[in-house]
C-alpha cells in the first residue's frame, strides 16, 4: 500500500509543480490556492507511503516521479525541447526509480 500512496503523492506533485507558474508570483488567489493544496497533498500523501517504506527510498521517488513528471508534461503541453541532453538524465532517473522499488525492502 505504501506503493501506492508514493505514487499518488508523486502524481500530485507533478501537478503541483505545473501549478506554480499560474500562480505569477502568487499574486493570483485561485491559482495560489490550488498551488497550496496540491502541496500539501503530496506531502500528505507522502507521509502515509512513510508508514511502510524507508524515508531515503521514499523521498527519492516521490522526487523522481515529480521531476519525470514535470520534464515530460513541460514537453508534451508546453512544447519544452526534446533533446538527448533532456532524454537520457530522466531515463537515468526512471531506471533510478525502478531499482529503488525493485531493491526495497518494503
Amino acid at each position: 500500500m505504501g506503493w501506492l500512496f508514493l505514487l499518488a503523492a508523486g502524481c500530485v506533485e507533478v501537478a503541483f509543480a505545473l501549478s506554480i507558474e499560474p500562480t505569477k508570483g502568487f499574486t493570483r488567489p485561485l491559482q495560489t490556492g490550488l498551488c497550496f493544496v496540491l502541496g500539501a497533498g503530496s506531502i500528505y500523501l507522502l507521509t502515509h507511503a512513510l508508514k511502510t517504506l524507508p524515508i531515503g527510498t521514499a523521498y527519492a521517488v516521490f522526487t523522481g516521479i515529480g521531476a519525470v513528471g514535470a520534464v515530460t508534461l513541460g514537453i508534451v503541453i508546453f512544447g519544452d525541447p526534446v533533446t538527448l541532453g533532456r532524454l537520457i538524465p530522466i531515463a537515468l532517473i526512471v531506471a533510478g526509480i525502478v531499482a529503488l522499488r525493485l531493491f526495497s525492502a518494503a
